[in-house]
């Protein structure tokens, strides 16, 4: 049963920072955002197996840590680093 819902975290994750993306809310790129949300989520996952903290269902666990995550990855450095790129070219 652990499996099914590890698995399942990874896959909110992903559909969490598509979203992110998709609607705008960061710049990082999709699979960048997809790679930050997924270790959001196994860092939630060990906290929860580890020591026992939780904020709810693993599917609640998964959606507040990738959104987490992905508000505090700086954005301000990948949208200066695609202006920096265009201005190389």
């Amino acid at each position: 049963m652990i499996l099914f819902s590890f698995f399942g975290s990874l896959m909110i994750a992903g559909v969490v920072a598509f979203v992110f993306e998709k609607w705008g809310w960061t710049h990082n790129g999709i699979l960048p955002s997809v790679f930050i949300a997924w270790g959001a989520v196994l860092v939630l996952f060990f906290v929860r197996s580890l020591f026992g903290f939780t904020l709810g269902s693993p599917g609640i666990d998964a959606i507040v840590g990738s959104a987490a995550a992905l508000i505090l990855i700086p954005t301000e450095y990948a949208n200066n680093r695609r202006k920096r790129n265009r201005r190389d070219r």
